[in-house]
């Protein structure tokens, strides 16, 4: 027995925006009239699914309705009822349980008694005969214009029923493949496919292959689709053999209810998406098939992705979220219609970083090129608003099913891209990547999927060859290359990757390939110059990659490569072309960042979104996609709109404030890096578009349906509205009802209600109801509520008062809220008094009162709350017979003020004077309004007050204002998110507010300035006022001296509506100008009078001015000074006196002064060049003084002084100290033998400059231990004697006077003793020197001497210890002896002396002064020559030959006759010594005789002195023999640099 199924379809249709990839798509139902629509929506889910149900059912079945129950049993159940009291509430949620219990086995036993009959009419109908497929109407051949559809039907019959397929040209036709092109139909034995806006593509033939277990029939038919033009496609009709596909098994009816909607995860949390939805029929064994696209690529379950569908519910689960998870979601499910969707997109932001300022994680990590020990890994940069731009990535490796990560790169690569070497062939690794910038390295990426290092041509060189049919044989290519060991050379050599870091090399292996494990080796060199050098060495490359990291810019290479094994190495491959590394951009090529976007547009999308679009970059460069950054205006702060790149050049950005404005900018981003920044959008404020339409077109379901009265016979019902308006006011809803035991639901109302209240008539006494309630707007009906639970209908009597309802916030902060509610509207036995609050925190069932004593007025202001935490209340109402029920909990409240929240100002209105309150709101919607009240009562059409709105701002303003007025008033902006404030309006801020009221409605003209005065050039005064505003009529006058003065000779007045200055100039002003000047001003009903009193000193100092004025235009006619004296330093610290003049000529004379005396320069100053300065080189003190400049002409003369004292030299010194600062050196350790010396080398430094030194942070003050001074190069502190005291950090301080230049030096550890050390040895050396032996003075450098004179050499000898004394003669030591006397008295005083000298003793004479610390050595050059010759010119070390003695007498020569030798000329000592030695500088006791010849003495008397006179020890030059006076050697000091780093 068949039974006709009628399929009921939905009005159903996709709905989609031109930005599909961009934002949430729906596909929503939309019905032609909101009748339609109501009537529609009004039914049940339940209702749907029972009624499909039944019309897609074979054997009709009926729901048996629920059990009726017997007047006896109603009236025990109602006497129980009344009886139980406190436990009707859980009586009737068991009832309620156990109806829809009951239900749900009904409808399971319905739904098996249909099987089992199925099941038992397909074994009669199996008894009864099989019958092959059989068409009774076959398919017939169709030709079509294009873009038409085309139908294929076909009936067949067949037992058991046949599963008909559909195939073109031999392949199965899947609707799911092309969804919205194919659709098949199967009703009632008829077969269908149906082709949607065919294309000449689809001409083909089509067949209907239809199948059972005895067997298949085919029909096909020809489908030929034609353009317009006459084109037509050609038809193909080859013979096919059909197949049979699996039958689908989606061919349910599925709506989607809740949708999910745009979400925001976190880098490592974990989201959920779902939908639930209706199926019909709903099969436990056959849920709808559903599929998940990200960014229109489909998913797959696994770790990272788990789907489940089942139970009328859709989920998506990404438990360890990562920004590769942002995209746009869209669950797929396919239903017998076609399929229905839904998208939405998920943002996925970056976690807090490990260090503050790192960059955002790399995501999409990619491997390619996979061989035996090379792979090449890819990534996309993370976006960067604030932090510092990244400088480059690390790439890690860690083997699969291990957590050791190994860095694979020493230095950060900038592209991203790496290539990785050292791989095992087998083994399987994962990868992932990390940013890096100036402030650390970010968190790693996503590790890539498991790959495992093979060789890719493996596969390549196997052949498989069939034998008969039967055997398959497996043969590698080496098996057919003969016996062949040594390989042949690689093909094909040539730069796959060429980047800034490096280079990859790639070929083909070689064949053949040898048989043996094969290696390459790889050759570079200069291109052009065939000088090859081996890269790998050392290392074994087997696979046919190779990264080469170590070219030089700038140059070309060429590389060639070599195979080898164990047998051998082939031939060099031919070489590459010309490579060279890419430059900083990505090459020469034009590869790099991508270009600048073009114009960035935003436009309103919702109230909490944005619509952007950019023109894309002209230069893409291999685009990976597009960062799209917004701040709020005003702000400098960027923040990432999306963290993965986005290909389109179109994006909704959400997760905005609403109402504040924002600017948004976008960058390209490729594997180089991120473009420059785009320029910014125009500002746009976040508020909803019209017509925005989808997402909230209708309204929301109302919720929270209470019972409010009831009389036997109705019921008095409130709900909430809905959260959500769907863009336009809710003005209708629609209330349904039904019996608790019945499942049909009955219309209360045709006509729409505008309250939220209503009284539903014609109910049974004792009965239970349940009710529900639409909402609808201009766009529709929205969904129904929840069922309301049920209500039992039973006449209140209590006295108490009844619940009150509609509890609502307005005034929301982090401590406080307003609760209002209504009146109940069942009052009791008596009227309500008053009302008292409850409340209790979020899941708790404590509630406490809020006031202790019941208030009058619906509202009441709750404090004391904790920032943060949730709350709910309820109200209780209060009459003289006791306390009333409890109203319905309300919702949670957060304590917790809106972003941006303002409050109520009060103020006056500077052009009408009125009186208002004003509200600038922080949140608003294009259908908001602003609701005004004054304690909390609606003020309505009320004449004292009226109400207007501006944008985001409302005034409520007072016509007048008196004591009725006062109180508080509220405003509450609809359709936000709970913008609200208030103000309490007191008698004091009234009063005051009235006085400046009555101020702005009589008027005076205000003035921004009053009458006031200024010196003008040439001498002029003008007298001025400026008004704030003045109209064209504005009239005035002056009054001087109680007369009025009109424009004339001698003084000019004047006015500028515009500016509101009105003036008067006094051409010349003298004493007779001394008096009071007032000003009297007439604008419409305005007025005002302002005056100046120019009297005694002030009149005195506006003359002495205006005289200056004159003088200073006079001084100007002539060569002056544009710009007097001033001073600049100059880079090397010269400081310059500058001046600027003008109005000169060649003629002009310009001379420079200090304290009146003239400053001649090398070259004259040249005036013609604007500007003239005076170099101060090496300025210090004594450059103190009074400068002066003049220029003078036959037109005039102009001076400027400028004194360099005080406050000036002072700032002079402060400009060379920053300078000097800022050239300072680091500190330098210098070791003396007075101790150790730091040095700080600079430009220039004077004492005169703020210079502190500290020892561990403890200033330095110059002492006898711790020296302080410097020269013009350098600034130097010594420590003198040091010790472990001086250990220490050392610093010098430069201060300029605003910032302080420290250098400083770590004079501890290995620095110290260094230093230390180095002292001793110079402090040793300096005390050697100083007590050596040496001749203190008294011997001549040359003696000339007449023979048998006496000859007598003596000197002062010093040292510490006494040093010995040796004389000698042509390097022979003089023994003591009659004709030549030596002594050496009190150890001071050496002499030698030769009585009666002849020729013999001319010669070269010597005295050796030593000690154990050193000593001297010190020549004397005697010749003697004869009575009557001539004095004869000596030379240095070649003695005279001895002329006939004189005569002999030890009688003293008398003075007269005593000739006396004139000293050779002083030689100045060098300054340079040698570098120390480590050694003792105590020179050896032989020393050779100096080579230093004197110059011949001039002599002045004919007879020779026989005492030379004594000559100064002073050293002379250098020469190979020890010089006259030999010193020991000063060590140069060593210089330390210091350890500390800079």
């Amino acid at each position: 027995m068949a039974s006709k199924v009628v399929y009921k379809k939905k009005a159903v249709s996709h709905v989609s925006t031109d930005y599909r990839s961009l934002h949430s798509k729906h596909v929503v139902k939309r019905q032609q009239a909101v009748g339609y629509l109501r009537k529609s929506t009004c039914n049940s889910v339940s209702q749907v699914k029972a009624q499909a149900t039944e019309a897609m059912a074979e054997p009709a079945y009926t729901v048996p309705e629920f059990r009726q129950r017997s007047t006896e049993e109603v009236e025990e159940y109602q006497r129980v009822s009344t009886h139980v009291g406190k436990g009707l509430a859980a009586i009737q949620e068991e009832l309620h349980r156990m109806r829809m219990a009951t239900k749900a086995q009904v409808d399971n036993l319905a739904i098996k008694r249909e099987v089992q009959e199925r099941m038992s009419r397909k074994v009669d109908l199996y008894e009864e005969g099989n019958k092959l497929p059989d068409f009774l109407v076959a398919l017939r051949p169709h030709t079509v214009w294009e873009k038409t559809p085309v139908k294929l039907y076909c009936t067949v019959h067949g037992h058991p029923r046949p599963i008909v397929s559909w195939f073109k040209d031999g392949v199965p036709v899947n609707p799911l493949n092309a969804p919205g092109k194919y659709k098949i139909e199967s009703k009632y034995g008829v077969h269908g496919l149906i082709i949607s806006r065919s294309a000449v593509s689809d001409t083909a033939e089509y067949s209907a292959v239809a199948s059972n277990p005895f067997g298949t029939a085919t029909s096909k038919a020809t489908v030929t689709v034609k353009r317009p033009a006459g084109g037509a496609g050609e038809s193909c009709q080859l013979g096919l053999v059909p197949r049979l596909t699996q039958m689908h098994p989606s061919k349910l009816e599925v709506t989607l209810l809740e949708r999910f909607s745009v979400s925001f995860g976190v880098e490592g949390g974990s989201i959920s998406l779902a939908c639930s939805m209706v199926v019909v029929p709903d099969l436990p064994n056959l849920p709808p098939l559903a599929h998940w696209y990200r960014d229109d690529h489909l998913m797959k379950a696994g770790p990272l992705a788990e789907m489940t569908v089942g139970g009328g519910l859709a989920r998506l689960n990404l438990p360890r979220l990562a920004k590769d998870d942002e995209g746009l979601y869209t669950l797929r499910i396919y239903t017998k219609e076609g399929t229905t969707e839904h998208s939405a997109y998920l943002f996925v932001q970056d976690a807090v970083p490990s260090v503050a300022g790192a960059p955002g994680a790399p995501m999409s990590v990619k491997v390619f090129d996979i061989n035996m020990d090379f792979a090449l890994v890819s990534w996309k940069p993370p976006n960067t608003t604030n932090e510092a731009a990244v400088s480059g990535y690390f790439v890690d490796r860690c083997e699969a099913g291990s957590d050791h990560w190994v860095q694979c790169n020493d230095t950060p690569v900038k592209v991203c891209k790496y290539p990785v070497t050292g791989l095992t062939l087998g083994q399987a690794v994962h990868f992932r990547v990390r940013a890096v910038n100036s402030a650390g390295i970010s968190r790693p990426s996503r590790r890539s999927q498991k790959v495992t290092a093979a060789d890719p041509a493996e596969s390549e060189r196997l052949q498989v060859v069939n034998i008969r049919g039967h055997y398959d044989i497996l043969i590698r290519d080496d098996d057919l290359e003969g016996y062949v060991t040594i390989p042949g050379e690689p093909t094909s050599v040539h730069a796959s990757e060429v980047y800034q870091a490096y280079v990859v090399l790639s070929w083909t292996p070689p064949t053949p390939r040898g048989r043996a494990r094969l290696w390459y080796i790889i050759e570079k060199c200069l291109a052009g110059t065939e000088e090859w050098t081996r890269i790998n060495t050392g290392v074994k490359v087997q696979s046919p990659r190779y990264p080469i990291f170590d070219l030089l810019d700038g140059k070309s290479y060429q590389f060639r490569v070599f195979s080898a094994n164990q047998f051998g190495s082939s031939e060099a491959s031919a070489p590459t072309g010309p490579v060279q590394k890419a430059d900083e951009h990505g090459s020469k090529r034009p590869v790099g960042v991508p270009s600048t976007p073009g114009q960035v547009v935003a436009t309103r999308n919702t109230k909490s979104s944005v619509f952007v679009q950019w023109e894309a970059s002209k230069v893409p460069n291999n685009l990976l996609g597009y960062y799209i950054d917004a701040r709020p205006a005003g702000s400098k702060l960027w923040q990432p709109c999306n963290h993965k790149p986005f290909r389109h050049t179109r994006f909704v950005v959400h997760g905005l404030v609403p109402g504040e404005t924002y600017v948004f900018r976008v960058q390209a981003v490729n594997l180089f890096g991120l473009s420059e920044e785009s320029q910014e959008s125009s500002p746009i404020a976040v508020e909803p578009a019209l017509g925005r339409g989808v997402e909230y077109a209708s309204p929301s379901a109302p919720f929270g349906i209470t019972l409010l009265s009831c009389n036997g016979s109705s019921m008095t019902l409130a709900w909430k509205s809905p959260k959500h308006c769907g863009g336009s006011h809710v003005n209708a809803y629609y209330v349904d009802r039904r019996n608790a035991d019945k499942l049909q639901w009955k219309e209360v109302n045709v006509s729409a209600i505008k309250e939220r209240v209503y009284t539903v008539e014609g109910l049974t006494e004792g009965n239970f109801y349940e009710f529900k309630v639409q909402a609808g707007n201009m766009a529709g009906v929205g969904v129904p509520s929840e069922a309301s639970k049920p209500m039992k209908c039973e006449a209140w009597t209590m006295a108490e008062p009844g619940p009150a309802f509609d509890l609502s916030f307005s005034e929301v902060r982090s401590d406080s809220l307003v609760i209002l509610w209504k009146a109940p509207v069942y009052t009791g036995a008596s009227a309500v008094t008053g009302y008292l609050v409850e409340m209790a925190k979020k899941g708790s069932s404590d509630f406490t009162a809020v006031n202790q004593d019941a208030v009058s007025h619906r509202y009441l202001q709750v404090g004391g709350l904790e920032a943060g935490e949730t709350y709910v209340f309820r109200v209780r109402s209060v009459n003289a017979d006791g306390v009333g029920k409890a109203s319905q909990v309300s919702e949670p409240i957060l304590a917790k003020a809106l972003p941006g929240t303002q409050e109520i100002v009060c103020g006056v209105d500077e052009q009408t004077g009125d009186i208002f309150l004003s509200l600038e709101a922080c949140e608003i919607s294009e259908t908001s309004q602003f609701v005004w009240s004054k304690n909390y009562k609606g003020i309505g059409d009320c004449p004292r007050l009226s109400a207007s709105a501006d944008g985001r701002t409302s005034r409520l303003t007072f016509t007048s204002p008196d004591k009725d007025d006062l109180g508080r008033y509220s405003v509450v902006v609809t359709d936000t998110d709970g913008v609200s404030a208030s103000h309490t309006l007191t008698e004091d801020a009234l009063n005051t507010m009235l006085e400046l009221s009555h101020a702005i409605r009589n008027p005076i003209v205000p003035l921004k300035h009053g009458l006031n005065y200024e010196i003008l050039e040439k001498g002029h005064v003008r007298f001025w006022l400026q008004a704030t505003k003045l109209s064209a009529a504005a009239s005035y006058r002056f009054i001087v001296n109680d007369k009025e003065v009109t424009s004339g000779e001698g003084q000019k007045i004047s006015h500028d509506a515009k500016t509101g200055v009105i003036q008067m100039t006094v051409e010349h002003f003298t004493r007779a100008n001394e008096g009071t000047y007032t000003v009297q001003i007439h604008d419409g009903k305005a007025k005002n009078q302002t005056s100046l009193v120019l009297v005694g000193d002030v009149f005195k100092a506006a003359l002495t001015e205006a005289e200056f004025q004159r003088k200073e235009h006079l001084r100007k006619l002539g060569p002056h000074f544009s710009e007097y004296l001033y001073f600049t330093v100059a880079e090397d610290c010269t400081v310059l006196l500058a001046c600027k003049v003008a109005n000169v000529k060649k003629e002009t004379k310009f001379t420079w002064y200090k304290e009146d005396e003239e400053i001649v320069l090398e070259t004259a100053p040249n005036a013609m060049s604007g500007s003239v300065a005076l170099p101060i080189p090496q300025f210090s003190r004594k450059d103190q003084g009074v400068y002066k400049a003049t220029l003078s002409d036959d037109k005039g003369k102009d001076t400027s002084l400028f004194e360099v004292s005080g406050q000036v030299f002072d700032d002079i010194i402060n400009a060379i100290a920053k300078i000097a600062g800022t050239s300072a050196s680091e500190l330098v350790l210098q070791c003396t033998p007075e101790g150790i010396r730091l040095q700080c080398y600079m430009t220039y430094y004077t004492e005169e400059m703020k210079t502190v030194w500290k020892h561990r942070d403890s200033k330095i003050a110059s002492s006898e231990k711790m020296r302080i001074g410097g020269t013009a190069e350098m600034a130097w502190m010594q420590i003198c004697d040091p010790s472990d005291k001086e250990k220490g950090q050392y610093t010098i301080e430069i201060s300029d006077g605003v910032n302080v230049y420290a250098r400083s030096f770590d004079l501890s550890g290995q620095a110290y003793t260094d230093a230390y050390e180095e002292y001793l040895r110079l402090k040793a050396a300096a005390f050697a020197e100083k007590n050596r032996g040496r001749v203190v003075g008294g011997l001549p450098d040359v003696v000339t001497i007449m023979e048998h004179k006496s000859l007598s050499l003596t000197c002062t000898v010093w040292g510490e210890p006494t040093p010995e004394v040796t004389w000698f003669k042509n390097e022979q030591e003089v023994a003591s002896c009659e004709h030549t006397k030596v002594t050496f008295e009190g150890g001071k005083f050496a002499s030698l002396v030769i009585t009666q000298v002849t020729s013999d003793d001319s010669g070269k004479y010597s005295i050796n002064v030593r000690n154990k610390y050193g000593g001297e050595f010190v020549e004397i050059t005697v010749s003697v020559y004869r009575h009557g010759e001539p004095i004869p010119e000596p030379k240095l070390g070649q003695p005279k030959t001895a002329a006939p003695a004189a005569s002999k007498t030890s009688t003293p020569v008398p003075p007269s006759k005593t000739p006396t030798p004139t000293p050779p000329k002083s030689q100045t000592p060098s300054m340079k010594s040698p570098t120390p030695s480590m050694k003792s500088p105590t020179p050896s006791m032989k020393s050779p005789t100096p080579s230093m010849k004197s110059p011949t003495p001039s002599m002045k008397s004919p007879t020779p002195a026989s005492t030379p006179v004594p000559k100064s020890p002073t050293p002379g030059p250098k020469s190979p023999t020890p010089t006259r006076s030999v010193k020991s050697p000063t060590p140069t000091s060593r210089f330390l640099k210091s350890p500390t780093p800079k």
